[in-house]
C-alpha cells in the first residue's frame, strides 16, 4: 500500500484511521492484549501549571484530557490496564542530560517538572485510579529507552498499546516508534492528541504516525472496549 491519505485520521477527531474504519480489526488488535498509554498528561505541561502554554491551549481546544478522561473511563470498564507516562526531573537537574535543544530550554525553566512538585502531577481530570501504573523517566524525550515501561507492560500481557497525550511534535512520535520497534501494536486515539501549530500536527498525525499506527477516535475505541467485554 502507498503512503498515501487513505488514513483520515485527524486531530480533533474529524476521522478514524484506514484499519479501524473496519471495525473489526481493531476489535481484534485490542483483544490480542491491550493497555491504554498516557503520554505527559501533567499538570506542568497541560495543565494549570504548564510551562508550554501554547501547546496547553491546543490541548484544551481539543478536548485532549477530557477526551482521555473518557478513553481510561472505558479501559478501566474492561479491564484493560492504564499505564502513565511522565517526566520528571531532580530540582538541580542531575541526571537528566540537557543533550537536544528542547532539554536545554526546559532545563533553564524554573520549577519545571521538579518531582515532588504539583506541576508533575497528572491531569486532575483524567481521574487517577490506585490500579493505574506510572512509568517515570528523568531524561530523553520518549518513554521507552531507560525505563521500566517495556517491562511493565509485557507484565501485563500487552501486545497492543492505545495512546493518548503530547505532544504530536515529538512525545507521541516517539512513543509510537519505539513500540513500533519493541514488536507492540500501536493504535493513536485520534482526539485525544494535539500539538502545535495545530496544523502541523494534524498533518503528522496524517502522513507519519499513520504509517505505524491505528488512528481511532475515543468513541471508536471505547465501542470496540464495549465489545470485549460483551463477547
Amino acid at each position: 500500500m502507498s503512503a498515501r491519505s487513505d488514513v483520515t485520521g485527524e486531530v480533533g477527531g474529524q476521522g478514524s484511521g484506514e484499519v479501524a474504519g473496519e471495525g473489526s480489526d481493531l476489535l481484534t488488535l485490542l483483544s490480542a492484549g491491550s493497555a491504554v498509554v498516557t503520554m505527559e498528561l501533567q499538570r506542568g505541561v497541560v495543565g494549570d501549571l504548564t510551562t508550554f502554554p501554547e501547546l496547553a491551549a491546543a490541548s484544551e481546544r481539543a478536548h485532549v484530557v477530557e477526551n482521555t478522561a473518557r478513553l481510561l473511563a472505558a479501559a478501566r470498564s474492561a479491564g484493560v490496564p492504564v499505564v502513565h507516562c511522565v517526566a520528571t526531573f531532580r530540582e538541580d537537574r542531575v541526571g537528566s542530560p540537557a543533550n537536544a535543544p528542547l532539554l536545554r530550554h526546559v532545563a533553564k525553566l524554573s520549577g519545571h517538572l521538579v518531582e515532588g512538585t504539583p506541576a508533575s502531577e497528572l491531569a486532575r481530570a483524567l481521574g487517577q485510579e490506585p490500579p493505574d501504573l506510572v512509568s517515570s523517566r528523568r531524561h530523553g524525550v520518549a518513554p521507552f529507552t531507560g525505563t521500566d515501561l517495556d517491562p511493565t507492560l509485557r507484565s501485563l500481557g500487552a501486545r497492543t498499546l492505545v495512546v493518548a497525550g503530547v505532544s504530536l511534535n515529538l512525545g507521541i512520535p516517539g512513543l509510537a516508534i519505539e513500540a513500533v520497534d519493541l514488536g507492540y501494536e500501536v493504535v493513536v486515539a485520534s482526539d485525544a492528541v494535539a500539538g502545535v501549530p495545530e496544523d502541523y500536527a494534524a498533518a503528522l498525525l496524517r502522513h507519519t504516525l499513520a504509517l505505524v499506527a491505528t488512528l481511532a477516535t475515543v468513541a471508536e475505541i471505547a465501542g470496540a472496549l464495549e465489545n470485549l467485554v460483551t463477547r
